[in-house]
């Protein structure tokens, strides 16, 4: 039995040929870095040519919290060197 009211292949296609993935379109910065369209810059910080986040501040932020959670690990006795994991990672 027939549904009533199928659509057939070429409406469906014609519907859908508007649904493809575009890749996102990169720009250069100004330090050289790729990023994305109306987005900051993740290397420099800068956004029309303004700088709007610290990249600095961002890195010596990061780098307190692991130090932090490397002492509580170790205090712990669950000490994990992340760096070997990491480079372990990669060569396998």
């Amino acid at each position: 039995m027939v549904v009533r009211m199928r659509v057939n292949r070429s409406k469906t296609g014609k519907r859908r040929s508007h649904h493809a993935l575009v890749a996102a379109s990169l720009a250069v910065c100004e330090c050289g870095a790729p990023r994305v369209s109306h987005r900051a810059c993740a290397e420099c910080g800068k956004y029309n040519g303004k700088v709007v986040i610290d990249v600095v501040a961002r890195a010596k932020r990061e780098a307190r919290r692991d130090k932090k959670k490397q002492k509580e690990l170790r205090a712990a006795g669950q000490e994990k060197d992340t760096t070997n994991s990491k480079e372990e990672a990669k060569t396998t």
